[in-house]
């Protein structure tokens, strides 16, 4: 009998994990990924055009990632997670059905809503699925492998986009697109979803299956946004978990759109070129496999892989030459692995209701800082080159690495931690 009740946690974050792996696989297993750009050459859109597309698809998930993270607190994630791919799958109907600037306008809005609605309902979900069953140590383990299988999915986008492009042109490509998002709805309804009622005064909270009706819900979408904001601005360490995200999460998220044009510059053929951005792949598989061994490093030790991180993301662009990607990978496996590590200490130091709604604050920030990177490198690109644009996105990763040495050192009063937080 004792048996029995201890393997049953276990199998079911089996069960919850093995939802998430299949989610993300497919979630990004989008062969219009490596090709849509050629699509908008293709219509006729100017460089100055596509820039633009890129901002109105920034601007969407920046409006859309808190209301939508409140909506997730107040309704349902799950809901929400079965909703984004399916936009998605609209967005990518509409651009191969009908391309033109409009519709590749509103595929972009589509495509943000679709990002902001599975920003943080994904892991407010998975965190407090996990602390339900006792294993909230294992988030971050859980995501970094998350994170490898959604690099999977683009692996393999980029190994099979090329042949279905040749046979069935952009229909065949546009429907694998669209049907992967269909099949990552459809994974979505197999996550549990436990939410916590609304504690009353003096009571504690007590989880309870399925998410709240909307006519029973104790809290409101405008309450539960509130106690969001509340909790990130009250909470010095929440706050400060919350601002870590977008640090270091957004300049190396534009960078891996730039590798290929970094690539070409080395002198190598436009065939090779793919070969040379696989040190950057495989680079971030094994940055999400590590989070298990890594999840327990000190603010010092957070600090040096963004410092290491730093090095060789500069080392590796400013040698020129195709060897560089090497270093290029191990800079990409350290932010990898500083990434998943990042989100992880934010879902330990949430303790309120409003988990979704403070992690999308972390994707809003995100969202906001990828804006600014993006005009920054184009700027330092176009006066410099792309080495000197990689080179420089090493400079803001060594600040936030000496910022957190002087936090270390701040003398605040060690307190115990959840498994898997970094201290700061």
């Amino acid at each position: 009998m004792t048996l029995t009740c201890t393997r049953v946690p276990d199998t079911r974050v089996r069960r919850l994990s093995t939802t998430l792996y299949c989610y993300l696989f497919l979630d990004d297993l989008v062969l219009l990924y490596p090709v849509y750009v050629l699509l908008f050459s293709d219509t006729g859109l100017t460089v100055g055009q596509i820039s633009g597309l890129f901002v109105l698809w920034s601007m969407t998930a920046v409006l859309l990632e808190v209301p939508s993270g409140a909506w997730a607190d107040t309704v349902s994630r799950r809901l929400l997670l079965c909703l984004a791919p399916l936009l998605t799958g609209a967005c990518f109907t509409l651009w191969v059905l009908v391309p033109s600037w409009w519709a590749f306008a509103l595929g972009f809005v589509l495509w943000g809503a679709a990002g902001a609605f599975g920003s943080g309902a994904l892991e407010a979900l998975v965190y407090t699925e996990l602390d339900r069953l006792g294993a909230a140590g294992r988030y971050a383990r859980t995501m970094g492998r998350a994170r490898t299988a959604g690099v999977l999915g683009v692996l393999a986008s980029l190994g099979l986009a090329g042949p279905v492009l040749a046979v069935g042109g952009w229909p065949a490509v546009g429907a694998a697109s669209v049907l992967s998002g269909v099949l990552a709805a459809t994974v979505a309804t197999r996550f549990p979803e436990h939410r916590p009622a609304a504690p009353a005064a003096g009571s504690s909270t007590v989880p309870v299956p399925g998410p709240p009706d909307g006519a029973e819900a104790e809290v409101g979408w405008w309450a539960s946004l509130r106690t969001g904001l509340a909790e990130a601005r009250a909470d010095r360490r929440v706050r400060a978990a919350v601002l870590l995200v977008p640090a270091v999460t957004a300049l190396w998220g534009i960078l891996d759109e730039y590798t290929p044009l970094l690539a070409r510059d080395t002198g190598v053929p436009t065939s090779t070129v793919p070969l040379l951005l696989l040190p950057v792949w495989l680079g971030m598989t094994v940055g999400g496999l590590l989070a298990p061994t890594a999840e327990h490093l000190s603010t010092r030790g957070y600090a040096a892989l963004l410092a290491l991180a730093a090095v060789a993301l500069a080392g590796g662009a400013v040698v020129r030459h195709p060897g560089g990607f090497v270093l290029l990978g191990v800079a990409f496996c350290a932010l990898q692995l500083a990434t998943v590590l990042a989100d992880a200490r934010l879902q330990a130091r949430i303790t309120g209701p409003g988990r979704a709604t403070v992690t999308s604050l972390a994707g809003m920030g995100t969202d906001l800082a990828m804006i600014v990177a993006y005009g920054g490198y184009a700027l330092v690109a176009t006066t410099g080159g792309h080495a000197m644009a990689f080179a420089a996105a090493a400079g803001p990763y060594l600040l936030v690495a000496a910022a957190l040495l002087v936090s270390g050192r701040s003398g605040a009063v060690p307190r115990p931690r959840p498994p898997g937080e970094v201290v700061s």
